[in-house]
């Protein structure tokens, strides 16, 4: 089994990706172009080759920082990644080659977020699970299904004349405005926006954006993307300081109405701990946990890394980001973000 590195097959290379059951959106060649326009990191698609046809896949980007170190990850900023294969022999020749990769080029890991433990010795956290919620044909039968109580907090949003708007890259604006006083509030350094505009850029069929409005003012917003049955929201917020008027279940609706108008079967919630509220939240829809696995490689004397915000380390600059002025946030936010898969 030969390995090579992706130039330009890339329509090979999405439509091994489309034909395998394991292979998730972020598997997709696009997300090279957009890491690379976003970040400025070196990316590494790796096939796996014989006889001239695609066996196997593994995008992996290299991430070097003074404060963070050198690792080779699959994929960063995104739920999913890791080695696509059709058979063990494909997939072993793609995990040799990344080891050799990341000696040669002195990177402390290599983390490959997997759905499925592929690797059965290597180190493995199943810290996260995901949140899916099989869609019925007709968003009146979800409705029917949800709680009392979930489907008061939809009203209520409704009856104050809250706007929802569904669209692409005239929806960014919105989106940004309340994705990065989230990520201040919470104390998490925040994307640039030029990171969106890529996505939105590269996958313009597959990838939307829902607003919610008050008067003209974005209180919550989310971006979804959508891959064969499923669409799933990766990135989602909604400012605190309105909590109380429930603009993030309307959100939440809405994405999922949209979902079942668009034929998909499935909704992926996203990654989270099972101790967090945010799964509580993902549960009260119908949703169920279904558990990741990220595997590494560990070179000699590593452990595997913890870059949680949940890591005691962090705990003082994570207090320190949330009083920073939001102009502030959104400047400084994006050069440290960059390393911090």
């Amino acid at each position: 089994m030969k390995i090579t590195l992706l130039d330009s097959e890339t329509a090979l290379w999405d439509d091994f990706v489309l034909r395998q059951p394991s292979a998730r959106y972020p598997h997709l060649c696009g997300w090279k172009k957009v890491i690379e326009e976003s970040f400025g990191h070196s990316c590494f698609y790796l096939m796996a080759k014989g006889n001239g046809v695609i066996h196997g896949i593994l995008p992996l980007v290299h991430i070097r920082s003074r404060l963070f170190g050198s690792f080779l990850i699959s994929l960063p900023f995104l739920n999913y990644g890791g080695i696509v294969a059709a058979h063990a022999e494909a997939q072993q020749s793609l995990f040799d080659f990344a080891r050799d990769l990341a000696t040669e080029r002195g990177a402390a890991y290599i983390e490959l977020r997997h759905e499925a433990p592929l690797l059965d010795k290597a180190p493995t956290k199943q810290h996260k699970v995901t949140m899916r919620l099989d869609l019925p044909d007709d968003p009146e039968v979800l409705w029917n299904q949800l709680k009392s109580t979930v489907r008061t907090q939809i009203r209520k949003p409704k009856k104050l004349g809250f706007v929802v708007r569904l669209g692409g890259e005239e929806e960014l604006a919105n989106f940004y405005e309340v994705f990065s006083a989230n990520m201040r509030d919470l104390g998490t350094p925040v994307y640039a926006k030029k990171f969106f505009t890529s996505i939105l850029k590269h996958f313009p069929a597959s990838t939307w954006i829902c607003s919610v409005l008050m008067n003209g003012q974005p209180l919550a917003a989310g971006l979804v993307c959508g891959f064969r049955e499923t669409l799933e929201i990766p990135w989602a917020s909604s400012l605190r300081r309105y909590n109380s008027l429930a603009a993030n279940m309307l959100l939440y609706w809405s994405v999922l109405k949209f979902a079942i108008e668009k034929g998909f079967k499935r909704f992926d919630f996203g990654r989270c701990s099972p101790d967090e509220g945010t799964y509580k939240f993902k549960a009260q829809w119908g949703s169920k946990p279904a558990p990741l696995h990220w595997q590494y490689w560990l070179a000699n004397g590593h452990q595997m890394p913890d870059l949680s915000p949940k890591n005691d380390k962090y705990q003082l600059a994570i207090r320190l980001w949330q009083k920073l002025p939001l102009f502030v946030t959104r400047w400084v936010g994006p050069a440290i973000i960059r390393n911090i898969p």
